[in-house]
């Protein structure tokens, strides 16, 4: 009898690393000739860092092939990525003389506005990926080089987003690039946009017939999703909460879907469990850094329970629709995160 081989890795990644400096509680947008003080700070990896802690934190096995710099931002990005989430990033490469890409994220009214400076790195993903390493899922975006198409028609996962079309021109043949993949997760400007749509609902229909999985996010009016391989339709309303830093926000609920996905719970515990791993993340400093992991989301399933107990109607209806963490949570050890701090950490602090 053969012995079957699991794969090495559940998700591989490849993108840009970059700096994430955000400054949050604006009291005012940034104008000509002011200065504005802000009410907190934080400084975090970012890029397609957000994705790669938010998968380790949720105990996804994670990989993530990507230039780093020789410079300080870089060596630091590079330390806590490998040392502190305990990211494999065999497959990264370290690059003399090129700089780390830096992104100023001002948070403010519920949104941000950010500020990025960088050059593309000298080498890229697919050379990096050369030899991709066997894996259950690889998370991309498609709008950026198609590292991740040696995977299409293999056992291997093949989760897309993309990104906003700053030229508005929303060419239709990006979606080609969607044939062989699982799962497209654009939020609903994006999507409506793509597919010559009217409504987030329209936009999903026609999402479903070019993938598996189709996911349309909708920010506070929460997300819809059809699962063609379970025959499965369902919707998951936003959570209530502060809102102290959005950046990321869309890389942990990608890294949430991939992990209920991966653990075959139905369509609407995916939705539920994206959804509330994204408001946890919107509640902390910084991307990559505010990802919960499972200690934080069991302290949100007690207080909620508790919460119950003694609360509203609304209190006892958000803790039955998360039932599902109590076998979830038991499976799972909590560990400390970091979070972001206000200046870069000394290496010593790794």
């Amino acid at each position: 009898m053969t012995k079957s081989v699991l794969p090495t890795f559940d998700v591989v990644l490849s993108g840009w690393v970059f700096l994430d400096i955000v400054f949050t509680d604006l009291p005012t947008p940034p104008r000509p000739g002011r200065e504005v003080w802000t009410g907190g700070m934080g400084s975090s990896p970012g890029g397609i860092a957000n994705l790669a802690v938010a998968a380790a934190r949720l105990d996804l096995r994670t990989a993530l092939a990507a230039a780093f710099s020789d410079d300080g931002y870089g060596a630091w990005c590079r330390d806590v990525l490998d040392k502190q989430e305990h990211i494999d990033l065999s497959r990264s490469r370290t690059i003399p003389g090129w700089h780390t890409p830096v992104t100023v994220s001002l948070a403010y009214d519920d949104d941000r506005a950010m500020i990025t400076h960088g050059h593309t790195p000298p080498v890229s993903g697919r050379e990096l990926l050369a030899r991709p390493p066997s894996t259950r899922a690889v998370i991309a975006d498609l709008g950026t080089e198609p590292w991740w198409q040696d995977y299409l028609g293999t056992s291997t996962l093949v989760f897309t987003d993309i990104g906003w079309d700053p030229t508005d021109t929303w060419d239709l043949g990006v979606l080609d690039r969607l044939a062989g993949c699982h799962a497209f997760m654009p939020n609903e400007a994006e999507a409506m946009a793509y597919t010559r749509t009217d409504t987030p609902t329209a936009a999903l229909a026609a999402v479903a017939e070019l993938v598996p999985l189709a996911v349309v996010t909708r920010g506070a009016q929460g997300v819809l999703a059809i699962d063609q391989s379970t025959g499965e339709q369902a919707a998951a309303p936003a959570l209530a909460g502060p809102v102290v830093d959005p950046t990321g926000a869309g890389d942990v609920f990608g890294a949430a879907l991939v992990t209920g996905t991966l653990e075959g719970w139905p369509l609407a515990q995916r939705l539920a469990f994206a959804t509330l791993c994204a408001s946890l993340a919107v509640r902390q400093f910084g991307g990559a850094l505010a990802a919960p992991g499972w200690g934080d989301l069991a302290d949100w399933w007690r207080c909620t329970r508790e919460a119950a107990r003694r609360g509203p109607a609304a209190t006892a209806e958000l803790a039955r629709r998360y039932a599902f963490l109590d076998e979830v949570l038991g499976r799972h050890v909590g560990r400390a995160v970091r979070r972001a701090d206000a200046t870069i950490a000394r290496l010593a602090d790794m």
